[in-house]
């Protein structure tokens, strides 16, 4: 019982919990974003033939932000997201292009 009482009151697990309330909220957020990316992509090809290239790097950023927020949620990471950490960045292109 007392360890059960030690962690209510301890400032980590409400600091982790209130880090969990915004993470959610910018997860939404960010979904709306990806699906405003994807219709403007699949937009954008079927007019020109093409993808729009800087569009693709930021949601390539974005996706591998996405990624950090879900592991910050599910506990596989202790690393907190942007804007507590650096924002991703693109290290490599799509082995599909």
């Amino acid at each position: 019982m007392n360890d059960l009482k030690e962690r209510a009151l301890s400032l980590d697990i409400w600091l982790r919990g209130l880090l969990t309330l915004l993470f959610i909220f910018v997860f939404g957020i960010t979904y709306w974003i990806i699906l405003g990316v994807a219709f403007f992509q699949f937009g954008a090809w079927l007019i020109t033939g093409e993808t729009n290239e800087r569009l693709q790097d930021f949601s390539e950023s974005l996706t591998t932000y996405i990624y950090q927020i879900t592991q910050y949620l599910t506990f596989n990471s202790e690393e907190k997201p942007f804007p507590f950490s650096r924002l991703p960045t693109i290290h490599h292109k799509s082995p599909f292009e």
